[in-house]
């Protein structure tokens, strides 16, 4: 009995210390852990598709896009190197930017020659995302190039802007949300914009000689200190309807210069001028070359920095305006 007594509580220890078989509640742990080292492992390899888009070095510069019909398109490219830029491409891209596939910029190549490498559709300024419609009475498309220096930005040729200035901050901090920065949406007007990205950071500042450069094709450059501004008809008949000398008396003895004029309706006028006209006399000028506007209050406002010429008795030399485009405004 002593040794029965005995041997029966060690097989019960002996049991006791075999594992137990896994229960539901084990099983489920399981596999709740094996999905989750799955999707860590799946998360970790980088998508080749967009990797390849922003870090081969062979890929030509990114561009992001943005249109809308009412404060018209964004243009960013993105150089391959350089924080403040690379910076503003993740921004950008947190904020909305959805990828261009190959079918979308192949079926636009006739009409949108500037778009090389991958690229970003991005929502527009306050409202909606909106999409770039290319058609037969395409709006012009005013470039604009944002140069990045290690004190600052600069908008095409003008003036250093530094990066302290809250002003200024504001600008970049739109481009990093994928919207169209404010003083730009005031200038298009229904027109396009694009706006190219240069990685200056290991430079400061270099001032631009002032130059007067002509192109071929139609185009122009705004904020610049002579601004390139060319039109080139493909007749003499609609040089003729573009340039009315007819309707401004010039002295061929005073310094000349033209000034292009964007009409509130998103058509333009380009006119031949002395530099010691005044800004009333190109009021003038529009109200006799467009009569509907005679009766229409307006205003004229330059481009870079956007600033309304309030003082019409100015020479266009003491407004600094020439070579450049100036802009009608309805109040």
């Amino acid at each position: 009995m002593a040794e029965g007594g005995g041997a029966e509580p060690e097989e019960q220890e002996r049991r006791s210390s075999r594992p137990r078989p896994p229960s539901a509640r084990d099983l489920q742990l399981a596999l709740a852990e094996l999905y989750e080292d799955e999707m860590k492992c799946k998360s970790s390899k980088p998508d080749r598709s967009t990797a390849t888009a922003f870090k081969s070095p062979r890929t030509p510069p990114l561009r992001l896009y943005s249109g809308d019909q009412e404060y018209g398109g964004l243009h960013i490219a993105q150089p391959p190197t350089g924080k403040i830029v690379n910076e503003l491409f993740k921004e950008a891209r947190e904020h909305g930017a959805v990828p261009l596939n190959e079918a979308t910029r192949s079926s636009s190549d006739d009409k949108a020659k500037s778009f090389t490498g991958g690229g970003y559709r991005l929502g527009s300024s306050f409202y909606k995302r909106s999409e770039y419609i290319y058609g037969e009475n395409q709006l012009q498309d005013v470039q604009i190039l944002l140069r990045l220096w290690s004190n600052g930005f600069s908008l095409d040729d003008g003036e250093l802007r530094p990066y302290s200035d809250p002003t200024n901050a504001q600008f970049l901090e739109s481009v990093k949300r994928g919207e169209i920065p404010l003083e730009l949406q005031r200038l298009v007007h229904g027109s396009q914009v694009s706006l190219d990205m240069e990685d200056h950071q290991d430079q400061e500042y270099i001032k631009p000689r002032l130059r007067f450069k002509a192109f071929s094709g139609e185009g122009q450059k705004l904020g610049s200190l002579t601004p390139e501004i060319v039109s080139t008809p493909s007749s003499p008949e609609e040089e003729d309807k573009s340039i009315l000398n007819a309707a401004v008396l010039i002295d061929d003895s005073v310094p000349t210069t033209k000034i292009q004029i964007r009409l509130a309706d998103g058509s333009r006028l380009i006119q031949r001028f002395n530099s010691t006209h005044r800004i009333l006399d190109v009021r003038d000028f529009i109200v006799q070359s467009r009569p509907e506007f005679a009766t229409t209050d307006f205003i004229l406002v330059t481009s870079f920095p956007s600033k309304e010429l309030t003082d019409e008795s100015v020479t266009l030399q003491d407004a600094d305006i020439l070579n450049t485009v100036i802009l009608q405004q309805l109040k």
